[in-house]
């Protein structure tokens, strides 16, 4: 009998602590659920002239029976095995086009219950390829703009398991297209598959310090299956369908013609394959095609690449970055390491770029060294004018160079040296235009450039145009918006000799439009778009960008937003929810400025908690939470200690406006948010609750570094400890909600993270609630988990925030 009544006590307690609850797919408040379910303006592709606007229409989500398809995650993909496509593609189910001063018309011949994707301009941008998937697999149309009409030309055969499955000849007339081969081998079942002995990895003595990364190879099953979901075979297709073989069956990582079409460069994936690293690190071979097909050169051999140097700065060794100059017809240029990709190794030069004539016989040219690490070139309508661009994310140092590629011989200058995050002195992007290759190129006039830029400052947000002088490198501001009630965004030159730009405006209750804006006419303004805006319910809510100061003098800032029909006369004092994400800075200087502009449509989305205003709270978007270290200092080594003086200086600024019950503020965040939000309940009581969406919460499972943290656990062990919410569980008094994606794919944020923490939580008597979205990734996408998701996120708020209980003494007077 004894025996009895403990094993019912010890079966009450477990089940007290295993406790589950069974629900279905919930749907929030009819306030929350009518801003969800609108209808989304459509994505918009431009011609390089400004003439013409397809127009691409989606859903707002997928269904959860679409997430639920056949998904296998091997090497670092998403693959969904039927119809040789990524699982997690996102559709299109309609295109329209449109003349700039005519009104859309909706495409001929799209086929039934179309699924679009990758769509992709002719080299004339007379004529735009599509691909449908259908049950069976992905096929091939081609949509001509003249006749407004699409047309099947292949069968649902294509492989586009890995980047674009096709590509446009130069003659307008073909196109390139990687199908499945015809000898296409039957898939292993690998749950069901018998092994035929321990999978072994092994460690020889060399360092590989890599990051976390999901959904790689785990068995040689995993191994047979991606080799078999990654083999292409490739042919020329014409417009009419027919088609031949072009070259041999490969794994196809990426291809490119050459800008006049005479060359494609192939580069394939090589065993053996990894079980630590993404399959763009596998062994890699590129070579030179003719446009025939006949295999010509083979350029460069890439091993595993598994072992790097530790540091964000670090890369490999040997030829990277291997692309065709822009502004020449058939040059190859690549980049190499002077520092064996070694951050630590102190060098004059980090890195040297090579350009090769075809027919890639003579010795490649140096034609650049960078001090940082090189990020990319742009080309230039004048072949003798090149830009290039490097950056060191330790000082967060970039720096721009005008160079001669021709002439290698003159020394380079650089036109721009400056810290990447200071966004008040950023000096923008170059107007670029379309040369004889149908190539972007930035467009030289008179030995002068352009550039736009978003133009922030300390004042607000007015984005310009700038003409630079390349022999002076003196700029001449050519216009600036004046907008103060609304944001223009400045997009690219339709025609740049008059002065005309796409730019799109918007408002917080106006949505935003397309616009073809002529700088050298006043006020000339012609509105090529007119889409409404969806959102009406929340047109008319108050919305300001606040600024106020941390303890330690930094100026932080935030976008506020007061509930509908909020008297300001009255200052009701209302729960405020605050959502943010933490981002490093190496100066206080660019952490204090403000990229928030009031002026904003507002747009809620999935994740956004704009939606509360139609729930009685204040929100607080997007509050400034900078970790800075300076100088020697890493930011990490005082994280806690900033991100509660961010947290109260935020609440302190809207309490002392009068708008917040500050015994009633919630706080969250998404992915490094999340982080932020179960340390800031570990270690303030500065809040009535959370909310935490995809974070990782102990930092020792990703050792290697985790955000802009590059020390490893061992380097640092304090600050991992530090920093990980799940080493101080026993601190945690606060109510907190955390949500997962069960089929998370980022980097150190597996779905165990919050399985893990929320256990620790529950172990040790803490409030908290944990909800496992199926199916769903870091981001969640449909419908039914983002209605849940709403619905959880309200009744938490509504019982631990609007309705919080208050201790008698702090409900005594």
């Amino acid at each position: 009998m004894k025996f009895i009544k403990s094993f019912l006590i010890l079966l009450v307690l477990s089940s007290t602590l295993q406790a589950q609850e069974s629900l279905e797919y919930q749907k929030p408040v009819k306030e929350i659920l009518d801003l969800v379910d609108v209808p989304l303006a459509p994505s918009i592709r431009i011609d390089q002239k400004g003439e013409h606007m397809i127009f691409l229409y989606r859903d707002g989500y997928k269904t959860i029976t679409e997430l639920s398809e056949k998904e296998m995650r091997l090497a670092g993909l998403r693959i969904n095995p039927k119809t040789n496509i990524s699982s997690r593609t996102n559709y299109y189910n309609n295109i329209k086009l449109k003349k700039i001063e005519n009104e859309p018309v909706q495409v001929t011949g799209l086929p039934a219950n179309p699924r679009i994707s990758n769509i992709s301009w002719s080299p004339d941008q007379t004529k735009a390829a599509f691909t449908n998937t259908n049950v069976d697999g992905v096929e091939l149309w081609v949509l001509d703009i003249k006749s407004n009409k699409a047309s099947k030309i292949t069968d649902a055969s294509l492989n586009a398991n890995i980047g674009s499955p096709f590509r446009w000849f130069k003659d307008n007339a073909s196109l390139l297209v990687k199908f499945l081969p015809k000898e296409k081998k039957s898939l292993i079942n690998v749950d069901e598959a018998v092994p035929a002995g321990p999978t072994i990895s092994i460690s020889e003595g060399t360092k590989a310090q890599n990051r976390t990364y999901q959904d790689l190879l785990k068995n040689p099953n995993d191994e047979y299956n991606f080799e078999q979901l990654a083999t292409s075979e490739i042919y020329k297709v014409n417009l009419d369908g027919s088609k031949k073989s072009w070259s041999k069956v490969g794994m196809i990582l990426n291809y490119s013609f050459s800008p006049d079409g005479n060359y494609i460069m192939i580069t394939e994936i090589k065993k053996p394959f990894s079980y630590l690293v993404p399959y763009y690190r596998f062994p890699q071979e590129t070579a030179i095609y003719k446009s025939s097909g006949e295999i010509f050169k083979t350029i460069n051999s890439v091993p595993m690449d598994e072992v790097r140097p530790k540091g964000f700065m670090a890369t490999r060794i040997g030829k990277r970055s291997i692309n065709w100059r822009s502004d020449k017809p058939s040059t190859l240029v690549w980049v190499e390491a002077l520092d064996k990709g070694d951050p630590s190794i102190e060098v004059e030069y980090r890195d040297e770029v090579f350009q090769q004539d075809a027919p890639f016989e003579s010795k490649p040219a140096s034609i650049l060294k960078t001090i940082n690490r090189f990020s990319s070139i742009q080309w230039s309508n004048e072949k003798e004018i090149a830009f290039a661009y490097d950056y060191w994310w330790n000082t967060r140092n970039t720096k721009t160079y005008i160079f001669n590629p021709n002439k290698p011989s003159e020394t380079p200058k650089i036109i721009h040296d400056r810290n990447y995050q200071d966004r008040y002195n950023d000096p923008g992007n170059f107007v670029r235009s379309r040369n004889e290759f149908g190539r972007s190129v930035i467009n030289i006039i008179k030995g002068d450039a352009y550039l736009t830029g978003d133009g922030y400052s300390k004042e607000g947000q007015f984005p310009f145009i700038d003409q630079l002088n390349l022999k002076s490198n003196k700029t001449k501001r050519v216009y600036q918006s004046s907008y103060t009630d609304k944001v223009e965004n400045i997009y690219f030159a339709t025609n740049i000799d008059k002065g005309e730009f796409l730019v799109g405006i918007e408002s917080p209750n106006e949505y935003p439009n397309f616009y073809i804006r002529n700088i050298n006419s006043k006020d000339k303004l012609k509105q090529i778009t007119n889409f409404k805006n969806p959102f009406s319910a929340i047109q008319d809510v108050h919305k300001e960008v606040i600024k106020y100061k941390r303890e330690d003098g930094l100026e932080l800032s935030g976008t506020l937003y007061l509930p509908i029909g909020y008297d300001k006369a009255k200052k009701e004092k209302m729960p405020m929810i605050l959502w943010a994400y933490p981002e490093e800075f190496k100066d206080k200087k660019s952490a204090s400025q403000s990229t928030s502009n009031p002026n904003e449509f507002t747009y809620p989305f999935w994740g956004s908690m704009i939606y509360w205003v139609t729930r009685g709270y204040v929100v607080l978007d997007d509050a400034s939470f900078p970790i800075v270290g300076e100088n020697d200092e890493e930011p990490n080594d005082s994280f806690r200690k900033q991100l509660v003086a961010n947290a109260k200086a935020a609440i302190d600024a809207v309490d002392d406006l009068g708008y917040i019950d500050r015994n009633r503020v919630a706080v969250g965040g998404h992915s490094y948010g999340a982080f932020m939000t179960a340390n800031l309940l570990s270690h303030s009581n500065l809040f009535a609750a959370g909310i935490a969406r995809s974070g990782a919460y102990n930092r020792t499972l990703t050792p290697f570094g985790f955000q802009s943290e590059e020390r490893s656990y061992w380097e640092a062990p304090d600050v991992y400890n530090t920093m990980s919410p799940f080493m101080h569980a026993d601190k945690m008094k606060t109510p907190l909600l955390l949500i997962h994606g069960k089929a998370d794919n980022n980097s150190g944020t597996y779905p165990l993270q919050s399985e893990r923490y929320f256990n620790a939580l529950k172990g040790l008597g803490a409030t908290a609630r944990l909800i496992m979205l199926p199916k769903e990734s870091h981001g969640y996408r449909a419908k039914e988990s983002i209605l849940h998701l709403l619905w959880e996120q309200d009744q938490w708020l509504e019982k631990y925030v609007k309705n919080k209980k208050m201790p008698v003494s702090e409900g005594t007077n």
